[in-house]
C-alpha cells in the first residue's frame, strides 16, 4: 500500500480513515487503475495480516505528533496497554522516560480528540489486536517518582546515578518544580538545592541517596 494507491483510495471515497482499510473488498480494489485481481488479493491479505500488531507499532502508526518509534516503545513499556494511555494525564505521561511537557501535551491532546478515539474504536471493531505488555511494578519500586540531581557525587557519576534511578522506574528531571519528589545534592550544588528548600522538596545527601537505592 504505497502513496499513489493510498491517494486513489481516498479520491475514490473508499477510505476516509485508516480503519476503512480493513473494510476494503477485493472487487473494489481490482476496479482501481493499475490494480488487477492478483494485486488486489495480495493487498487484502496483507491488510488482514496487519491486524495482529504490537502496541509500540500501533502507537507509532497512529501518527501522534512527536511520537516516533522510541517514544512509542517507551509509552508501551510504561503503561502496558492502550487504555491507560488513552486516559493518562499530562503529569502521568511525563513519568515516562524521555517524555517532557511538550510531548505529553501532544499525546494528551491527540487522545482527547473525539475523532481519534472513534478511529481507534473502529480499528478494534475491525479486528485489530495487539499484545499487552506485562508491567512489573515490583522491579520498578520508584515508578512515578521524580528526582533531580545537582552537584558532584563522590561514589558515582551523574550518568551512573541517573541510570540507577531509571532502572528502578524513577524519572530524572533537569529542573526542580512542585512535582519533584527528591533532589539529590552533591558537592558544589547550586541553585537547584535552594529551589528545593524553597518548595519544601525532600533533599537527599549522597549517603542518604545510596541508602535509598540500596534497599532495592
Amino acid at each position: 500500500l504505497g502513496d499513489k494507491l493510498a491517494e486513489q483510495l481516498v479520491a475514490a471515497s473508499l477510505v476516509k480513515t485508516v480503519a476503512d482499510l480493513y473494510r476494503l473488498r477485493k472487487d473494489e480494489l481490482a476496479a482501481l487503475e493499475r490494480m488487477g485481481d492478483r494485486s488486489a488479493q495480495n493487498l487484502v491479505d496483507q491488510i488482514n495480516k496487519s491486524k495482529t500488531a504490537t502496541l509500540p507499532r500501533l502507537l507509532h502508526a497512529l501518527g501522534i505528533p512527536q511520537v516516533g518509534e522510541a517514544t512509542a516503545l517507551a509509552l508501551a513499556k510504561h503503561f502496558g496497554d492502550l487504555d491507560p494511555i488513552l486516559d493518562a494525564s499530562e503529569e502521568q505521561l511525563q513519568e515516562v522516560d524521555g517524555i517532557g511537557p511538550n510531548v505529553a501535551a501532544e499525546v494528551r491532546s491527540f487522545f482527547h480528540q473525539k475523532h481519534n478515539r472513534e478511529v481507534i474504536g473502529k480499528l478494534v471493531k475491525s479486528g485489530v489486536y495487539w499484545q499487552k505488555i506485562v508491567v512489573d511494578r515490583k522491579s520498578q519500586p520508584l515508578a512515578g517518582k521524580i528526582f533531580v540531581l545537582t552537584g558532584t557525587l563522590a561514589s558515582l557519576t551523574r550518568d551512573q546515578a541517573k541510570e540507577k534511578l531509571q532502572a528502578l522506574g524513577a524519572k530524572v528531571a533537569g529542573s526542580v518544580s512542585k512535582k519533584t519528589d527528591f533532589v539529590v545534592v552533591g558537592e558544589e550544588s547550586g541553585s537547584k538545592a535552594d529551589k528545593a528548600r524553597e518548595l519544601g522538596v525532600v533533599i537527599l545527601g549522597e549517603k542518604e541517596f545510596l541508602r535509598l537505592i540500596s534497599h532495592y
